[in-house]
């Protein structure tokens, strides 16, 4: 059995000054589809964590 890593998709908005982290999903086709319903100033994040042996 092998423990691949799943992949989480941080979706954040800039309000002055910071980065906001708004929603956090493990489907990419939903952040995409949340950072267009927001609009400017938005970031997707992409954050794997690494396999440990």
């Amino acid at each position: 059995m092998t423990d691949e890593p799943e992949t989480t998709y941080v979706v954040s908005v800039y309000e002055a000054p910071h980065w906001r982290t708004v929603l956090t999903t493990k489907d990419k086709a939903k952040a995409l589809a949340w950072a267009r319903e927001i609009g400017d100033k938005v970031r997707i994040e992409e954050i794997t964590p690494k396999v440990k042996r």
